[in-house]
Parts: structure tokens; sequence; C-alpha cells
């Protein structure tokens, strides 16, 4: 877990790394300052320097076990107790979990008018505490719950707590943090795990994030594909692109001409559509980048 203590953004220089030189750096740069209207899309590989997992390794493929379906959660009552069991052991290390140095350097390329919209398919909110303004959650927010019944919403920690009133004694499971704000349980009984229902209808309550299986709100994708026909050019920061909710963006930019950059390890399912690549940490690039393409101080 990161121990960054610091949860905004504060205006003025990013601390840039010492002589940060992966393989077209400079090119990166460059794309930048050509570039002054960024639609960026990050992924879970921006929030792996604030210690929460991400999902898939080099090729694209998954680490672990994919995350539970909305068709899974929604029709097995024991798979939700497992999920919420598993939940409760793993809230309270995701949610202290801090913004890092690359969501900071992304909050300073807002302040600089470089930045469109971020779309981010993170659930951890990490970039609106580095002090993003303009954010769209894709994937929505773990840090709410919501009633499928009647739509009502509470906050996560305040579930939280009504798990724990329900569950005497599970807070003593100690268990590693999973990518999606779970836990890895392993060898636990789940049959007599408690999940309150609504206290308003009775209706069943889901993390505010989406599953898969799920689609992803038509307002969220009509709001992000209104920013990149404002934009001159894609950076995807962090994802793969495995997944089709982020995918479409760098497709549909490609088909409209908008050149996309990439900022990620490894294999992603847009390297063909991209007109620049860089294999680097992000958490470590960002800053010098930030720094680099900083406009002059005007004395």
């Amino acid at each position: 877990m990161s121990s960054d203590p610091a949860p905004a953004f504060a205006s003025g220089p990013v601390a840039a790394p010492a002589s940060p030189d992966p393989p077209g750096l400079d090119a990166l740069r460059g794309f930048l300052d050509r570039h002054r209207r960024l639609f960026v899309l990050t992924g879970a590989g921006i929030s792996t320097g604030s210690g929460i997992p991400d999902y898939r390794d080099a090729d694209g493929g998954w680490k672990r076990v994919p995350p539970i379906t909305f068709q899974a959660f929604t029709g097995q009552d024991a798979t939700r107790r497992r999920y919420w069991a598993r939940s409760l052991a793993g809230w309270p290390r995701f949610a202290q979990a801090r913004p890092n140095a690359a969501h900071r350097a992304l909050a300073a390329l807002e302040a600089q008018g470089r930045i469109e919209v971020l779309v981010t398919q993170n659930v951890d909110g990490l970039h609106q505490r580095a002090g993003q303004a303009a954010v769209i959650d894709l994937h929505g927010r773990l840090d709410r719950v919501v009633c499928l019944g009647c739509g009502a919403d509470l906050s996560r920690a305040e579930f939280q707590h009504e798990l724990l009133a329900r569950n005497l004694g599970w807070e003593r499971h100690v268990a590693e943090i999973a990518p999606d704000g779970d836990a890895d349980l392993e060898g636990v009984d789940f049959a007599a795990f408690a999940v309150p229902d609504c206290a308003l209808c009775g209706g069943l309550l889901k993390p505010d994030v989406v599953f898969y299986g799920e689609s992803v709100p038509r307002a969220r994708v009509e709001a992000a594909v209104a920013h990149l026909r404002r934009s001159d050019a894609v950076l995807v920061v962090g994802s793969s692109l495995m997944v089709w909710s982020g995918f479409r963006f760098a497709r549909m930019a490609a088909e409209a001409g908008i050149p996309v950059a990439m900022l990620n390890c490894g294999r992603t399912r847009a390297d063909d559509l991209l007109a620049l690549k860089v294999e680097a940490d992000c958490a470590q690039v960002l800053p010098w980048l930030a720094d680099a393409v900083a406009p002059p101080v005007m004395l």
C-alpha cells in the first residue's frame, strides 16, 4: 500500500524523476506538445503504485480468476454472500489507498489546460482525490452502494458498518486485497454470512460499479464520446484495453483520424491502432512529462 500522504494535487511544478529514459519518451513529449486537447483514458496500471493490484499480465491474460459477473451476483445468493464477505475483508485497505505520482501528474496536466477529459476504467476514485476535475468514472465507483430495486444509494463506508454489525468476528479475517476491492479469502465457509437488503424496499444491494456482463450506462458513454469529438488526441495510460468498454474509444478515435498514444507495459488490444507506444512505468514517466511540457513561467 502506498504511504503517499497527499490526498489532492497542489498547483505548482511536479517533482520529476531523475532522467527517465524509456524508448519513445521524447516522441511522447512531442506528441503532447503537438496535441493540446487530450482525451485521457486510464486503467488499472495507473493505480498499482497506490497498492491496488491490476488484473492482467504483460500478454493481456488474466493474472487471477476473472471478476464476478452481474448475472452470478444477482442470480445466486451464495455468490452474493461470498462477494460481500470478501469485500468486508478487502474494503479497509482499498479505502486507504492514496493517489500516486501518476495521478498527480495527470492532474497537473489538466491544470495546464492540456486535458479535455479523463475517462477512467478504475473504480477507486483516486483521480478525483489527486485533484482531477473533469473525470468520467466509466465503470462507476466502489465507494458507493446502490439498490437494484429502488435505486437508493449509500456510502460503502456506511455499508461496511452494517456488514460488521451483522457478522461479528469477520473483521478478524486478514487477506490480500484483490483488484476489484475485495480480498482473497480461502478455506472460509460463507454460508452463515449475513448480507443486508435495502432498508427502503428490501431490494438487492450492489456496489455501484459495472460488473462483467453488465453494460456501461449510456449517458456515460455518450458524455465520453462528446469529449472525444472535441479532443485532438488520445492518451491511454495503464490499460491493455482488453475490455470493450475502454477499447471502443481507441477504435473510434482511430476511425476518426484522431491519433492515439499509449503508455503501458505489455501487449494491448489496440496495438495496431496506435500512433505511438511507450512501455514504461507511468508513475515514473508522467511526472517527468508533466514538468517537461509545462508552459514557461511568465515573470
